[in-house]
């Protein structure tokens, strides 16, 4: 599943709910990080194991793409991706406290061993039709977090160009396009369900190590 991923690009405090949840600014331009490949692990009912004693693991429901091929002169972004899933970002987030407060790389905090549970493709309906299709994440059967596409600040064509123009975008990228408001810490044993369109499409049990 994981063995033509190439890059991992990722988009911070694309929601503005989420931001200013956070206590952070919302971005004039997409704000990108990225996470190893070793970080993806399948959200395929397992279980996830997570660091549990670097402070609160937080989860981050996301949209996430996948790069057929290059984004040319002239074509349609929309063209580029080829596949569609529901994917987690995780955060250390008391890590990442400490690290943005002394200007550090994020990499501590979100590029982890299993920071990046990942369900499995769907088809990408395109980004106008996305808007039509909500996503949410279940926590222990109660929602945590309810999103949708045209909540985004910065729209996937922006997305795809912002990215192909400063670091390059080709097949076998992921993008995690960015999370919801309702993000919060996980307990040991915590049961996750992403769902599209109201149906189960990824899951998996947390165990905190």
């Amino acid at each position: 599943m994981f063995s033509e991923v190439r890059n991992i690009y990722c988009i911070g405090r694309n929601y503005r709910l989420h931001a200013l949840e956070l206590g952070n600014e919302v971005p004039e331009s997409p704000m990108v990080f990225t996470k190893p490949t070793h970080a993806l692990v399948p959200m395929d009912g397992g279980v996830v194991e997570l660091p549990g004693d670097q402070g609160e693991v937080h989860f981050e429901l996301e949209l996430v793409l996948r790069v057929g091929r290059a984004l040319e002169p002239g074509m349609d972004p929309d063209a580029c991706i080829d596949g569609l899933a529901l994917g987690l970002d995780m955060t250390l987030r008391d890590v990442q406290s400490k690290i943005k407060a002394k200007g550090q790389p994020w990499l501590p905090a979100k590029g982890f061993k299993g920071s990046a549970p990942l369900g499995a493709w769907l088809p990408y309906p395109g980004a106008e039709e996305l808007k039509a299709h909500d996503f949410a994440l279940l926590r222990n059967n109660e929602e945590a977090q309810h999103g949708n596409s045209a909540d985004m600040l910065f729209n996937i064509g922006t997305l795809l160009r912002h990215i192909n123009d400063n670091y390059g975008l080709g097949p076998g990228d992921l993008i995690f396009t960015g999370t919801p408001a309702g993000v919060a810490a996980l307990q040991d044993g915590d049961k996750l369900s992403a769902l599209w369109q109201g149906k189960e499409v990824a899951s998996c049990s947390i165990k905190l190590v």
